[in-house]
């Protein structure tokens, strides 16, 4: 994989799209200071996965985005494009059949970051899982730019060993145990938490245990009270009808009452209406005369202020009068003073007059003087810029003519040294060592691709095998996924049926179990699980048998009723279990011919017959002796004069198809779990095979990877071994011209300096005479100035003289203008005042006799008001005298509604009682309807001296004995069948995860191997290495690599570097050039261990001298081979080295553009 081209846009300094090309493995980068040169480098960095924006140079990742300039805006977005070529195939996994890979970031000034491969859009993660084991990455040892190299030299040594662990490739080995870590982690909490939850279950189990022992007890006790409570209940029912039958009767006489007293309230309310109709007449007649009263009190208001708005007018009238005469008085004195003072400006205008006349004829006389003197000024001026312009032409030739001469002697000195460094070249080009070279590699590599050939098919033929595997695996897990599944739900049956057999023959009884195991017999079997019955007839056995089924089998009958004494609390059966010594009689059709298991079984089910239905056991009953039954295929018992059945909830109901069950499962689980074992040998199988095929294929791989870097290195070498003859061959050419041409240019340059030295003489000596004429010219400069200088002071001072006499002049002009405006308008005011004056005494006058009138009007109204007056009193006293009545009758009327509201309230609390009493029935009949009993039917069943308390008393010791059981959970049994499947799941996924965690820290155990000898192989390659290269670079001395620690997984390295006759004890005190040399001996070395694509080198070469950068360049020409080089550079050495150069200028601030030379171009060019 090569570098193939960087595509930049709007990226820092490059803010037009731009490519550059990367043709061969030495490219330079060339540029004057701070043209973005090294912006190329951070282009590659930052599109590799670099997320800091220190290392970018930058204080925000914003800064990377170009932020405009003086003439440019700022841009939106960065784009940054690597083309890789993949054509060795060296980029593995999902593209290694790409021939070319695109790598490509995005960033928008929102913030927002995108990476693509190919077009395709990917995470971060994927473009370095891309790189990773290439050498590559942002920070990687590939890319080495300014000030890297003493980060590098000085680096602490767990720093040192990343860029080791890059070469080695074991970066994403740390990543998978990082991974594999991190999910250990995860395993370990889910079996703490697993653990809890095992715990947790466990203990609901055993509560759940004893829960289901009280849930039957609880049945019953609850029945017992729901009868109670509804022969309580109908009791309270009873007690109520009689309260209501009584609460009724009081209501009826409260009713009555309650109408009389609505009888008497009507009576008074006709009273009222009578009355307040008389109201409504005199009130109407009240309003009549009060009506009259109002409109002569508005009339005399109206008059009385009429009257005194007129006095007010007449005062305020006088007022103005008075004002007005005096202001007549003050405008005739303003009047006075304005017509002396427009006289007084007059007279001073007429005195000011004659004087700026002489002033104006002294500023023209001083003028024409000045202008005399700055016409002279003005020729001598010309006469002084026409010689300053040929002198300065004169010099500006005698300095042309220096210039060429040292040009010239310039010239003439490099084209001598141009011919002898042509001559030197030609005798160093001999093109027939390379010829050979280039022949001998062009059959190594033909060799390479028939191997690879070979290898391709074998990969191929590998790839199909691994496929298979990994579908007979995928096939297998399945099944084994599958077939543990149908395990663990058989198991989890079984244990369900388990729990329930064990209630059902008794063996959870903890009193009965703890005798049992004292006395040796807790693992004894009972009965039930010793017997097999006939199909159908389960039902007939357990009905017969009933408690007999929970028998603990003995050896010993006799020995074993020793326990009996001991059995404090609870039941127990015990069933001999020795073998019977006779032969049991009566055996045909009874029922012990449908059991087998036990022979003493017979002896208890032999006198019992066996029939398929009721009819024929009960047709059967009249022929049975007295020791005999019957009993049907469905579980009814008859005898001769009996008949016993159970329904419903039987403790022992289904244990004898649980137990037949419970053999099924154990079977099947025994099956499967040997068909399990089978498919785990059988999986195994295929994973070992597996794990063969894929270990063969990544030898086969990373053989192939060393045949495509081979096949790489000889086809970089035969392309450099090809333009290197065709360079030769056509610099043998170009320097046999050449040097004919600089022998020619040699003899034209010293014909040329002997021109430019009589040029040079003739310009010195009319300098010469220009200068005399320039002094002559100064002394007269210096006398015509001092007299324009006289001439201009006497011009300013007539003029300033001139414009005082003209503003006085203005000034007085202006203030005669306002003084003519002013007696104008005082002479308007007193027009008007005048009028004024007039119109007010006609007022005065016109006002006097309408206020005489208004007053005799007055009068009149005045009395009449009083005779109004008395008529409004007179009929006020009417109405009172109503009002008074109408109050009593209210009174009355409000004492009897208190009577009815009383009588209405009582009756209402009367009917509020009946109506609680008889909401209470029916609250306490809903309730009775809830024990869904008949009502009549519970009350003839009960007493006739039954009464509430004793009831009470008997339903409360019931409640008692129900509180006693404690907590009750009648789904006990089926929780108890859910949790004992839950706790076999629980089981198998503790199992499953303790697998899991011991794979993963195999796994761990593995990738530290792996990560240890691979670490070593490279640390031993790499100080080989450094020890080869450091002379070679040096020219002598020595340097190797330490590690700091013993653990290979943790050791960091340091460089320890010692320059020929140099005893230094640390490596910080070698100089700049030493440690830029010792670090790219390391980078060199490290690249022979594991080449990575391309190498950038930021002015590596800065701090070197001539001799070193000789021998750098030569280490870099010989790895350019195998690795493709891309450096930036000032040195003129390094940049003969490159095979292509591109240039980098900022033509237009802020903007950066490429210029490429490609190196033989232009020297095929300049030979021509």
């Amino acid at each position: 994989m090569r570098l193939a081209k960087i595509k930049i846009a709007g990226f820092k300094s490059f803010v037009d799209p731009t490519t550059i090309y990367l043709p061969s493995n030495l490219m330079g980068i060339v540029g004057p200071n701070g043209c973005g040169k090294s912006n190329v480098i951070d282009a590659v960095r930052w599109v590799m996965g670099e997320s800091s924006a220190k290392h970018l140079r930058g204080e925000s990742m914003a800064d990377v985005i170009f932020n405009g300039s003086s003439a440019r805006k700022p841009v939106g977005t960065a784009t940054i494009e690597l083309n890789f070529d993949n054509s060795d195939g060296s980029v593995g996994g999902q593209y290694a059949n790409f021939t070319e890979i695109s790598v490509k970031r995005v960033l928008s000034r929102d913030g927002t970051s995108n990476y693509y491969l190919n077009g395709t859009k990917c995470r971060r993660k994927d473009i370095t899982h891309l790189f990773l084991g290439t050498g590559l990455g942002p920070r990687s040892y590939a890319i080495i730019e300014q000030g890297m190299i003493s980060r590098l030299i000085e680096a602490r040594p767990e720093e040192m060993r990343v860029y080791l662990e890059e070469a080695a490739g074991i970066s994403k080995y740390k990543d998978r145990r990082r991974e594999t870590e991190n999910r250990i982690s995860h395993t370990r909490e889910n079996l703490e938490r697993l653990r809890d939850l095992r715990d947790e279950v466990e203990k609901q189990i055993k509560h759940l245990q004893r829960q289901a022992r009280v849930a039957e007890r609880f049945k019953d006790l609850k029945e017992e009270e729901r009868h109670t409570t509804a022969e309580l209940l109908a009791l309270k029912l009873k007690v109520m009808d009689q309260t209501i039958r009584q609460r009724s009767q009081a209501v009826s006489e409260r009713q009555t009452r309650l109408e009389a007293g609505i009888s008497s309230q009507r009576s008074t309310e006709s009273e009222i209406e009578t009355t307040r109709e008389s109201h409504i007449e005199l009130t109407d007649k009240f309003n009549q005369v009060q009506g009259g009263f109002y409109g002569i009190g508005s009339e005399i208001a109206r008059l009385e202020q009429s009257i005194h708005h007129a006095e007010e007018m007449r005062q305020r009238q006088a007022i103005d009068l008075e004002q007005a005469a005096q202001g007549l008085k003050d405008i005739q004195e303003h009047i006075s003073k304005d017509q002396s003072q427009i006289v007084e400006l007059e007279e001073a205008l007429n005195d000011l007059e004659p004087t700026f006349d002489h002033a104006q004829q002294s500023l023209q006389a001083s003028a024409v003087g000045l202008q005399q003197a700055q016409a002279e000024m003005q020729h001598l001026q010309q006469s002084w810029d026409e010689n300053s312009q040929q002198v300065n032409d004169a010099q500006q030739n005698a300095s042309v003519e220096r210039a060429k001469l040292e040009q010239l002697d310039s010239q003439i000195g490099r084209a001598q040294s141009r011919s002898e460094r042509i001559q030197a070249e030609l005798g160093q080009s001999d093109v027939n060592p390379l010829q050979e070279k280039f022949e001998l590699l062009q059959k190594e590599l033909q060799a390479h691709r028939s191997e690879l050939d070979e290898l391709e098919s074998n990969r191929e033929s590998l790839g199909a095998q691994i496929a298979k595997l990994r579908s007979d695996e995928h096939v297998a897990s399945e099944q084994k996924d599958k077939l543990r599944g149908e395990i663990r739900a058989a198991g989890g049956r079984l244990a369900s049926l388990e729990a329930l057999q064990q209630a059902a023959l008794g063996q959870n009884e903890a009193a009965t179990r703890s005798l049992l195991e004292k006395h040796g017999l807790g693992s004894s079997k009972r009965l039930a699980q010793c017997l097999t019955v006939d199909g159908g007839w389960e039902r007939a056995v357990e009905t017969v048998l009933g408690e007999y089924l929970e028998a603990v089998l003995v050896d010993d009958l006799g020995e074993a009723t020793a326990l009996l004494g001991e059995l404090e609390k609870g039941h127990i059966s015990l069933f001999d279990g020795a073998e019977s010594s006779g032969a049991v009689q009566g055996l045909a059709s009874s029922l012990a011919e449908k059991v087998s298991g036990h022979p003493r079984i017979k002896s208890l089910l032999g006198s019992i017959k066996v029939s398929e239905n009721l009819d024929q056991a009960l047709a059967m009953r009249s022929s049975l002796a007295a020791n005999e039954s019957v009993i049907s295929r469905d579980g009814v018992w008859v005898g001769p004069n009996w008949l016993r059945v159970t329904r419903g909830e039987d403790v022992h109901a289904g244990v004898f198809e649980r137990e037949s069950e419970m053999r099924s499962l154990r079977e099947q689980v025994a099956q499967k779990q040997d068909d399990d074992t089978k498919l785990e040998t059988q999986l195994a199988e295929i994973r070992e095979n597996l794990e063969a095929q894929e270990k063969l294929r990544e030898e086969a791989q990373a053989k192939q990877a060393v045949l495509y870097r081979e096949q790489s290195r000889v086809n970089g070498e035969l392309e450099s071994h090809r333009s290197r003859i065709e360079q030769m061959t056509r610099q043998q050419e170009r320097l046999g011209s050449e040097h004919e041409e600089v022998t020619g240019q040699i003899g034209e340059f010293k014909q040329l300096v002997n021109e430019a030295r009589d040029r040079q003489e003739k310009a010195i000596e009319l300098l010469a005479d220009l200068n005399n004429k320039r002094n002559a010219l100064q002394a007269d400069r210096e006398q015509l100035t001092r007299r324009l200088l006289e001439a201009e002071r006497a011009a300013n001072d007539d003029r300033v003289k001139a414009q005082e006499i003209q503003l006085k002049i203005q000034s007085r002009k202006s203030t005669r203008e306002n003084a003519l405006a002013g007696l104008e308008r005082m002479r308007a005011q007193l027009n008007r005042f005048d009028e004024r004056k007039v119109e007010l005494e006609k007022q005065l006058t016109d006002a006097e006799v309408p206020i005489a009138g208004q007053k005799e009007e007055l009068q009149a109204k005045l009395k009449e008001r009083v005779l109004v007056e008395t008529r409004l009193q007179d009929a006020r006293k009417a109405l009172e005298d109503v009002d008074s009545a109408m109050r009593m009758l209210e009174q009355r009327r409000a004492d009897q509604e208190l009577a009815v509201n009383a009588a209405r309230e009582a009756l209402d609390e009367a009917r509020m009682a009946s109506q609680e009493i008889t909401l209470r029935r029916e609250a306490l009949f809903e309730q009775f309807s809830k024990t869904e009993y008949e009502l009549d039917a519970i009350g003839e069943q009960m007493p006739e001296e039954a009464d509430v308390d004793q009831w009470e008393q008997k339903l409360e010791n019931i409640t008692g004995r129900i509180g006693r059981l404690g907590p009750i959970n009648l789904a006990a049994i089926d929780e108890f069948k859910e949790q004992s499947e839950r706790q076999q799941y629980l089981e198998a996924q503790n199992t499953d995860l303790e697998g899991a965690l011991q794979t993963l820290e195999n796994a761990i155990r593995k990738i530290d191997r792996e990560t240890r000898t691979r670490f070593k192989e490279t640390y031993d390659r790499v100080n080989s290495g450094l020890k080869q290269n450091f002379p070679r670079l040096f020219g002598g001395g020595h340097a190797y690599l330490e590690l700091s620690d013993e653990d290979l997984l943790t050791a960091g390295v340091t460089i320890m570097a010692r320059p020929p006759g140099k005893r230094n004890s640390s490596i910080h005190l070698l100089s700049g050039g030493e440690k830029a040399l010792t670090a790219v001996a390391l980078v060199f070395a490290i690249f022979q261990l594991n080449p990575a694509p391309f190498c950038l080198l930021d002015e590596v070469d800065a701090p070197l001298d001539d001799a070193n950068v000789s021998r750098f360049c030569e280490i870099v020409r010989e790895m350019s081979e195998q690795v493709q080089f891309l450096f930036i550079t000032h040195n003129k050495v390094t940049m003969e080295m490159a095979n292509q150069l591109t240039g980098v200028t900022m033509q237009e601030p802020g903007v950066s553009r490429l210029v490429s030379v490609d190196v033989e171009e232009a020297v095929q060019m300049s030979a021509m």
